[in-house]
């Protein structure tokens, strides 16, 4: 095992360039890192900004992505009903029922040693889901029993919540929670109790959106209430969002963490 493992984060995938993006992100990133790299991707607006398909998630996982955490719409593309149980980098919120298909935490081993990931749901301002707060603390304490190292997607929209939730969570001994759901990386990153945390990753997806969206439909759904279906913009300039956390795999402490906020231009080279 490592003494010092760098987790990559990734915010919110969406759409084709936002997979691409990150795809070729994970890769320079890992050719230049001298620490073995633990990379996680939030997927649940990975295909076309609704859910993940399949065929993405293999895409995905093709690009060398140690996991995949998400949210509240991972649900959207209805063949994750059929492949979600052989998906063995796909993690959903673990505050969902008992039977709902899917695992909320999962023990990854890789070069570095063995990390834990748990997701879970925040409850304001978003569907009903059951309570993450004890449901989250049994989950760490049965996997402190086989690893220190523990990192925690809070997929939530309060700040207050999600701040809240974080320094509930680094008394019981978190090496980390990344917070994602809101598209907007926040400049909040910290150190609480050798827990890395930050309020929001961000997102990676076409940059003239809003979070990822395309405006005009956008508009339409928010200045007249409406139903309006979300469209991909047709950009080709992505906005890129991650975090990076350098960990002691022997005490599961972070100890320093960074954000990363880059674009990439996937236009024609003007002649």
């Amino acid at each position: 095992m490592a003494k010092h493992v760098k987790i990559l984060f990734l915010g919110d995938v969406v759409g084709r360039l936002g997979r691409k993006a990150v795809g070729e992100f994970l890769k320079e990133y890992v050719q230049r890192e001298e620490f073995p790299v633990f990379s996680v991707v939030n997927v649940e607006n990975a295909s076309h900004g609704y859910g993940l398909t399949e065929k993405n998630y293999n895409e995905l996982s093709n690009c060398g992505f140690n996991c995949m955490t998400s949210g509240n719409h991972i649900w959207d593309k209805k063949d994750i009903f059929d492949y979600i149980k052989r998906a063995d980098k796909l993690i959903r919120p673990i505050n969902y029922p008992k039977k709902t298909k899917g695992t909320g935490s999962k023990i990854f081993e890789f070069e570095g040693g063995k990390i834990a990931v748990i997701n879970a749901l925040g409850r304001i301002f978003m569907h009903p889901c059951d309570s993450p707060w004890d449901v989250v603390v049994k989950e760490i304490k049965k996997l402190k029993k086989i690893t220190p190292n523990i990192l925690i997607d809070f997929h939530a929209e309060a700040t207050a919540e999600k701040v809240c939730f974080a320094k509930f969570c680094s008394e019981f001994g978190v090496s980390a929670i990344i917070g994602t759901h809101t598209h907007v990386q926040t400049a909040d990153e910290q150190i609480i109790n050798g827990m890395a945390y930050i309020t929001d990753a961000g997102f990676c997806g076409v940059s003239d959106s809003v979070i990822g969206m395309d405006y005009e439909s956008s508009l339409k759904r928010l200045a007249t209430g409406l139903p309006e279906r979300y469209e991909i913009p047709s950009s080709k300039v992505v906005q890129i969002n991650a975090v990076e956390v350098l960990i002691d795999m022997q005490t599961g402490k972070s100890l320093e963490i960074k954000r990363f906020s880059l674009q990439k231009d996937y236009r024609e080279a003007k002649k």
